[in-house]
């Protein structure tokens, strides 16, 4: 009995890694299709603004993870993000004595926000669908208020110049950026990996009902799972207004899909208990080298969404399928 136990835990840790393999193997083609249909398309300097731009889906992606391994979903990303990156500009005014102070008030909001959403699903029992877009559509209505439709004084604020090169500054080489996603990256895996945290959070996505008879505090867990999907959220959005220097309204709704299709395409079982941020973040690769593609393909709006939906359709399929077999 206990062989076999051992021998279907290889299998499952095996499936999980062979999916994250899946993802980094197809950017790989996508980079090798680029080359064909544009010469350069596979040149060092393409691949370190593909996994710049990557970097931004890997972040959000990683709150994404927490909640999709307990079986919820965030859909409050694109307003959190938005006014991640509106509350940093105005609350620091672009100058870098105020910018510690800004990056925490803005990350406290994220969290804030983020925690607000967990205590929806796991005090009032809403569902994480219903409580996330609600708390969305609550946020847009607060960001677009308080700043009068981005026509305030302080919105016309820069990041401060220390934002902004914690984005661009290079290092070794490489954007100071992805640095900072490979310690998310290490992070994150060492958590969900090696912490009593990250059991637990496995635990809830396989069996709520045995996690809660198993003395887990599934309330408090699934509340920071929350909080953290919203902390990373606001981060995304701090670093990309670094990047892109000013605030605009909309630059959050690319990352709803993006974060939820990353974490799908890496491998992240949609129902939770299954998956690692490692296979999110080859996710992430591989959707930013796919839109990259298709822009080289000169690809309409339509037929990228279209694409998108198929890519996620299909792999949704094939995990579903994956997982009934087992």
């Amino acid at each position: 009995m206990a062989r076999g136990s051992s021998a279907l835990a290889r299998l499952r840790l095996g499936r999980d890694r062979r999916r994250t393999l899946y993802a980094l193997a197809a950017a790989a083609m996508l980079f090798v299709l680029g080359e064909i249909v544009h010469p350069g398309f596979a040149s060092l300097d393409s691949l370190e603004a593909v996994l710049t731009v990557a970097s931004f889906v890997g972040l959000v992606a990683a709150g994404q993870t927490f909640v999709v391994l307990i079986g919820g979903i965030d859909l409050s990303v694109p307003w959190i993000l938005n006014g991640a990156a509106i509350l940093l500009v105005t609350s620091s005014l672009g100058q870098n004595e105020r910018a510690p102070y800004a990056v925490a008030l803005t990350l406290a909001m994220g969290a804030g926000v983020g925690m607000l959403n967990g205590l929806g699903v796991a005090f009032l029992d809403v569902p994480a669908v219903v409580i996330t877009l609600a708390m969305n559509g609550i946020m847009e209505g607060l960001t677009l208020g308080l700043s009068g439709g981005l026509t305030c004084q302080a919105c016309a604020s820069y990041a401060p110049p220390i934002v902004q090169q914690a984005v661009h500054r290079q290092i070794l080489g490489a954007p100071a950026e992805l640095y900072l996603w490979l310690a998310v990256i290490i992070i994150v895996s060492f958590v969900l990996g090696r912490t009593r945290f990250g059991r637990h959070t496995y635990a809830i996505g396989n069996n709520l009902r045995a996690s809660y008879l198993a003395g887990i505090s599934v309330r408090f867990t699934t509340v920071m799972l929350y909080a953290l999907s919203g902390l990373f959220s606001a981060l995304a959005g701090i670093l990309l207004v670094g990047f892109g220097g000013q605030a605009s309204l909309g630059m959050g709704a690319p990352y709803l899909f993006q974060s939820i299709a990353a974490v799908v395409i890496g491998g992240v079982y949609i129902l939770g208990g299954r998956g690692s941020y490692i296979g999110a973040a080859a996710g992430a690769a591989s959707l930013t080298a796919l839109v990259s593609v298709l822009l080289a393909m000169n690809m309409p709006d339509y037929g990228r969404s279209i694409i998108y939906g198929v890519v996620i359709l299909v792999l949704l399929l094939l995990y579903g399928r994956e997982e009934s077999e087992r």
